[in-house]
């Protein structure tokens, strides 16, 4: 009988700390770079916030750490000590953590739940890296960035990253999903008769997506209205009015405040209209669809307009400003895009994929196992 190998100490398994703040934009990238690592025979630890949890059901993970931390107004004193105090307790909570995890790498995406574990990380001098999923350097990557080992980015220009960076961001793209990422294989679903739509940004959407898209829709001719079948995620409060506003314009539509198969429904979609955040112009990309995008104008530095950019410079996506969305110029937009017929749609699709970094987990994890070796080689 073969004897069984002895499992490898604890000490000899790299394990990497995943560090991500608590929105699905920071979140999905990160479980994808996780998933990654793990083929690759790494353990992960994911760092967050309470609020992370929401984003983290199918996160792999052999532990989660949730960490106290805080954001702050500039000028606001009395919210600025609080967040100090609290990025304090998180970032002793972490080193804690760490001393008994002794983490190959630490590992942050950005957004202020990651920036206790980069701190910790940093004054026990682990191996860092960071990610910035938007075109904006973000806030709490902006602080850190100039300390850590490595940085890498999802879009080919960084904008506000300093300039002791240039030359040395690598750029890998925004990890997706595994399911998303198997889009990229498949075509652009045919179009006879019925053209999908897919709405999506539920939770930032306001009435910009929740009520102005379905008032839009219905001011279609009837020609087109007909042949739409629309698959709408929209805030709970707005459900009603949107199925009332699709059902009086005699549209199919199934509305809800969250799809949890967004893979299948992307896969099928024949236009997508949403926000522009990082990660939907990431998977629009990979997923090869023509989209409408309406950058949120409240984004910090204005990092959605940025990175709708690529999309739009591209060919395969219509950007409109929110100021200047109504119900009439959304409908007019609309109607000019299902108007470009099938063709017109499938170069658009096919522009997506042009701009699209399908393998960006995989080299994201290249990036973590050549730091490690570089810093331990140093």
């Amino acid at each position: 009988m073969a004897r069984k190998k002895k499992p490898k100490p604890l000490s000899e398994i790299p394990l990497a700390v995943v560090a991500a703040g608590g929105t699905g934009g920071h979140m999905f990238p990160a479980e994808a770079l996780a998933r990654e690592l793990i083929a690759r025979g790494w353990q992960v630890v994911l760092a967050s916030d309470a609020r992370g949890a929401a984003y983290a059901e199918k996160f792999p993970a052999i532990e989660r750490l949730s960490l106290e931390a805080a954001t702050f107004k500039r000028g606001d004193v009395i919210g600025m000590a609080k967040a100090a105090l609290k990025i304090f307790t998180g970032t002793q909570q972490a080193r804690k953590a760490f001393k008994r995890l002794k983490p190959w790498a630490v590992i942050g995406f950005g957004g202020y739940p990651s920036y206790p574990a980069l701190m910790a990380a940093l004054s026990r001098k682990d191996v860092t890296l960071l990610h910035e999923q938007n075109s904006v350097l973000g806030r709490s990557n902006r602080q850190l960035c100039a300390r850590v080992d490595a940085v890498a980015c999802a879009f080919p220009v960084l904008k506000m990253a300093p300039a002791v960076l240039e030359g040395q961001v690598q750029v890998v793209g925004n990890p997706v999903r595994p399911d998303i990422r198997a889009l990229y294989e498949q075509p652009y679903p045919p179009i006879d008769k019925e053209i999908r739509l897919l709405i999506t940004g539920g939770s930032q959407g306001a009435k910009i997506l929740s009520e102005t898209v379905p008032q839009a829709l219905a001011l279609l001719p009837v020609s087109l209205r007909i042949n739409l079948r629309v698959e709408q995620q929209t805030r709970a409060e707005q459900i009603d009015f949107a199925r009332k506003t699709y059902a009086e314009a005699e549209i199919e539509a199934e509305v809800a405040p969250f799809f949890d198969n967004m893979a299948e429904r992307l896969g099928r979609a024949h236009i997508v209209i949403g926000r522009s955040g990082a990660s939907t112009c990431c998977e629009l990309a990979v997923a090869g669809k023509p989209s409408i995008l309406i950058p949120l104008k409240i984004a910090a530095d204005d990092h959605q307009t940025h990175n709708a950019a690529v999309l739009k410079e591209a060919g395969a996506a219509v950007v409109l400003r929110e100021d200047d969305v109504t119900v009439e110029s959304l409908s007019e937009a609309i109607r000019a895009l299902i108007e470009e017929g099938a063709a017109g749609l499938e170069t658009r699709a096919a522009a997506a994929k042009s701009v699209a970094r399908p393998d960006a987990a995989q080299l994201l994890a290249d990036l973590v196992e050549r730091t490690v070796k570089r810093k331990r080689a140093e």
